[in-house]
């Protein structure tokens, strides 16, 4: 009985293994890797491109209004009005000359009437249709423009989360391995005081030390399983994603590149086309002013017993022109504000090119800040460390007490911390940077 139950016990854990290395095993990725992730599957991005989508079958809308329209239409009809029944025996090919007596025609019995119809249109001239194919088709243009412009925000989003989780990673590291240095502080209060050389005391505020570190840890590990997460969600997965351990380098060029470069931004470009649109505004509501020509036909059958009989066949062939001399004022009224909208673009361009040079020097001092603060924050560790080395040997011979130990090890530790910070603050404000002079997908090489 205890043989069979061991076997089954076995084989149970045989067949759970492989399930824990498959659902325990958890993605890890690049920035690069991760970016690209980001602007197939992310959510907004998977939205940004159904917008596109969208308007290019606006454009197609737009240019339906200058191809020929076809129609197929089938009526029935029965009545004893003395006008269409005239007409309808007339159409159906059995009008007769007892059709013109005068009581026939004035009180005729009812009749009933089959038309199938067959007509097309065809635009000749319609200067609106034009027009509007043609903002259909800019807007369109800017919309990609947008599109682009959204990747490259989602990719500084992702570097952002990225770097989110880098920081949450190492401020765990960090913790932990404070967590092993205010052990070994409670070690060496612990012999001491075993030895008689310390305080109670002293071993009391070291275990109160390993106590805070560990609490830490607990918080610490909470970010980084958050970051993960979030992470993952822009990625468009369900699953905390963990990056490669490999800290990212990005080149820094100088001013005149990303200022050279920002004249090629991608919203910079959507808001032109778009004010070319809005200039197009003008010529729509100018549009108004001119005639329509148009060409058509129809193909008709007519029967009174059934539908798409041919008792009765007729065509007509039409053309059609069309001028509004006047419609009380619209035209008129239309065209200022149009104007005005292409004036209000227009401001709004202008605009947009200064703050785009206000938002490069202030990207390009801020990685200058970064980079300086990441380099005092090296120094800082440094220093601390080596102040931590010096204590140590001072507690060690007694020439310290274990207060002066705990305080230079806080400041280790908090020297640790605020450096992976500062370094990854650096990295950000490099790609920010790169963001805001509409160079970042070249600067990461990444995918198109």
């Amino acid at each position: 009985m205890y043989r069979r139950r061991l076997v089954l016990v076995i084989m149970a854990f045989l067949l759970f293994i492989p399930a824990l290395n498959g659902s325990g095993a958890e993605r890890q990725v690049g920035l690069t890797e991760a970016i690209n992730m980001a602007l197939k599957d992310y959510h907004e991005m998977r939205a940004m491109k159904n917008s596109v989508f969208a308007q290019k079958e606006e454009v197609e809308v737009a240019r339906s209004f200058l191809l020929p329209r076809l129609s197929f239409e089938e009526r029935a009809l029965r009545t004893n009005n003395p006008t269409m029944v005239f007409s309808s025996k007339l159409n159906e090919g059995r009008f007769s000359a007892e059709d013109l007596n005068i009581n026939s025609l004035n009180n005729p019995g009812p009749t009933s009437d089959f038309q199938t119809l067959v007509t097309f249109e065809q635009p000749i001239f319609q200067k609106k249709a034009f027009v509007g194919l043609d903002m259909a088709q800019k807007e369109y243009a800017a919309l990609q423009e947008d599109y682009l412009r959204k990747s490259e925000a989602t990719a500084v989003t992702v570097a952002q989360t990225y770097l989110q989780v880098r920081t949450a990673k190492e401020v765990l590291a960090v913790t932990r391995k404070a967590v092993e240095d205010a052990r070994e502080h409670l070690r060496i209060a612990d012999l001491r005081f075993n030895n008689g050389l310390g305080l109670y005391s002293d071993a009391l505020r070291g275990r109160t030390r390993v106590t805070e570190a560990e609490q830490k840890v607990v918080s610490a590990n909470k970010h980084f399983v958050l970051a993960k997460r979030s992470l993952g969600l822009l990625l468009g997965l369900e699953d905390p994603v963990d990056i490669l351990e490999e800290a990212p380098d990005f080149a820094i060029q100088d001013l005149a590149y990303y200022t050279a470069a920002s004249q090629s931004r991608r919203d910079l470009k959507a808001l032109k086309i778009r004010w070319e649109n809005a200039k197009n505004g003008i010529k729509l509501a100018d549009s108004g002013y001119f005639p329509t020509l148009s060409v058509g036909g129809a193909y008709q059958l007519n029967d009174a017993q059934q539908p798409f009989g041919s008792s009765g066949e007729s065509w007509q062939v039409m053309a059609t022109l069309r001028w509004d001399l006047f419609d009380g004022a619209n035209r008129e009224s239309k065209r200022k504000k149009a104007y005005y909208q292409a004036a209000e673009t227009a401001e709004q361009l202008n605009g947009l090119k200064r703050f785009i040079s206000f938002k490069i020097t202030e990207a390009y001092l801020a990685v200058d800040e970064a980079g300086k603060n990441a380099d005092l924050s090296r120094s800082a560790v440094r220093t601390a460390e080596e102040g931590r080395r010096l204590v140590i040997a001072r507690f060690e011979n007694s020439l310290a007490p274990l207060v002066d130990l705990l305080d230079v090890q806080l400041s280790l530790d908090q020297a640790r911390a605020n450096l992976v910070l500062r370094e990854n603050e650096f990295r950000l404000a490099v790609i920010r940077l790169s963001f805001e002079g509409g160079t970042i997908i070249q600067d990461l090489n990444l995918e198109r």
